[in-house]
């Protein structure tokens, strides 16, 4: 195994360690283990390394000539995909993610090593433009850092970063439509050159009909339709998928959790009032929520026990107010009384009761108003579990993205109780397919799937949560999942 390079200086031994986990992040969607993975990474830094001080000293030995290349990350992004088909082609690809096996046997690894006219659009669209503003282009969409941080260590205006993300973006459209004229094309991509760059220009523009189904079944029209778009939050996923290959989608949503891990969930560069404001809005329903819930279980305990004095002043003034359900008042799922008046059967008392249906109803001393969301409905993006009272999780479906046959989706879980080890489970309804899933590992049977926990991050505390994404494809409609259950236990949705 390969000793990592040497930094020259401070300025690159920084630059090193936020290559390095970039390198390693991808390395470990590559592979089966940390410790593979770590192996992976090592190999593709030192070759990677090499690569851009090869290149580097051929640029000053050429008297200033510019050469195409990537910026450094993405470099050392695709020297891991490099060594990852060495090893495939030197019998060690058991070591390899069997979905990247798979492509790199297959006709989509070769067009990145291709000709390269007939390489993808946005890999030769950012090798065609100067390195530093590729280098911000790259930071600012695929590693989502902050703009300001990023304009700010190439050394520009941080009141122009805005317009100059802008300029940037700009840039790499003209690279990408001058590549798309240049690549070799039937007849009938060649017809619609001109009508897609048309279309792409305008945010608000329609797209033909007849390009929309062109688009659907071409996949380099597809890909130069996803450059030239800069509207609508497409160029991250196309920049990813275009530079790196298999797994793009994945490590691009990756790097977005690892910046909002370094920025504290996601420090915006400007000041957000209205989101302020709805957090703060937030923070105090819950805790009227929990104000409301310690006050329910303590009235319904004093109930309870004066329910079982003895003498008559307990049992049977409460028998008199009418029948009552049979279960505890207050139980290990004790939760906020619903909105719902109390009958007219209902007895004074303030401990809220349960009707014959099993839906909780609110005494008449409650003034206080819980959240108007209540606790345990299942949400209808999520289409979770039973909804049932005791559910000790919540879960919260998401669709980051979606084309024609395939989408992107992440699954956050809530759980109540610590946990050593996980496995969440659900069912689709139309037929979906996942075919690749990070921070878990996946098994599907029919319509049922199930996520278990990797070796990082199986331990969950109370109260916690776990997150995971996954890519999956569909066909004729794409509803969301339902009946998911944390270690076969049903939950609610957020």
């Amino acid at each position: 195994m390969p000793d990592l390079p040497t930094p020259k200086d401070a300025a690159e031994a920084a630059l090193f360690s936020e290559c390095w986990d970039a390198v390693l992040s991808y390395a470990d969607l590559c592979t089966s283990g940390s410790t593979t993975a770590n192996q992976l990474a090592r190999e593709a830094f030192a070759l990677g390394i090499r690569e851009a001080h090869a290149v580097e000293s051929g640029t000053a030995r050429g008297g200033g000539r510019r050469s195409s290349r990537l910026p450094r990350i993405p470099l050392l992004l695709t020297a891991v995909r490099a060594t990852a088909a060495a090893w495939e082609a030197q019998g060690q690809g058991h070591k390899l993610d069997p979905d990247l096996r798979l492509w790199l046997n297959s006709d989509k690894a070769a067009r990145y090593v291709g000709p390269p006219l007939s390489r993808p659009i946005a890999l030769r669209g950012l090798r065609d433009m100067q390195e530093p503003d590729a280098a911000l282009l790259w930071l600012a969409e695929v590693e989502a850092l902050p703009l300001q941080a990023v304009v700010r260590r190439h050394g520009l205006d941080q009141s122009a970063a805005v317009e100059e993300l802008n300029e940037v973006r700009g840039l790499f459209r003209d690279r990408c439509h001058r590549n798309h004229l240049d690549t070799p094309m039937d007849a009938e991509c060649r017809s619609y050159v001109r009508l897609l760059d048309a279309v792409t220009r305008s945010p608000a523009a329609d797209t033909p009909p007849d390009l929309s189904r062109h688009l659907a079944t071409c996949v380099e029209c597809a890909e130069a339709a996803a450059c030239l778009r800069l509207h609508g939050g497409g160029l991250p996923a196309a920049l990813a998928q275009g530079v790196i290959g298999w797994g793009g989608l994945a490590y691009l949503e990756r790097r977005r959790r690892a910046a909002e891990v370094r920025l504290g969930g996601g420090s915006p560069a400007a000041p957000d009032p209205e989101g302020a404001a709805a957090r703060a809005a937030a923070n105090k329903a819950r805790v009227r929520r929990n104000g409301l819930l310690v006050t329910a279980v303590l009235v319904s305990g004093l109930a309870l026990a004066v329910s079982m004095m003895p003498g008559d002043s307990g049992g049977d003034s409460l028998a008199k107010a009418g029948p009552t359900d049979s279960s505890p008042v207050a139980g290990p799922g004790a939760r906020v009384p619903s909105d719902a008046p109390a009958s007219s059967a209902a007895p004074s008392s303030t401990a809220p009761k349960r009707s014959a249906g099993g839906s909780p109803t609110k005494g008449t001393a409650d003034h206080a108003k819980p959240d108007p969301e209540p606790q345990g409905t299942s949400s209808a993006t999520a289409g979770a579990g039973d909804g049932t009272e005791d559910a000790a999780c919540e879960v919260q479906y998401d669709l980051v993205n979606q084309w024609p046959d395939g989408f992107q989706a992440t699954v956050t879980v809530t759980t109540a109780h610590a946990l050593d080890a996980w496995q969440v489970a659900w069912s689709f309804r139309d037929g979906q397919r996942v075919d690749q899933m990070w921070d878990a590992s996946l098994a599907q049977d029919g319509s049922r799937v199930s996520a278990t926990a990797a070796d990082y991050n199986r331990t969950v505390a109370a109260n916690g949560t776990l997150t995971f994404g996954f890519l999956a494809s569909w066909q004729g409609k794409n509803t969301a999942p339902y009946a998911f259950t944390l270690n076969g236990q049903a939950c609610t949705g957020k």
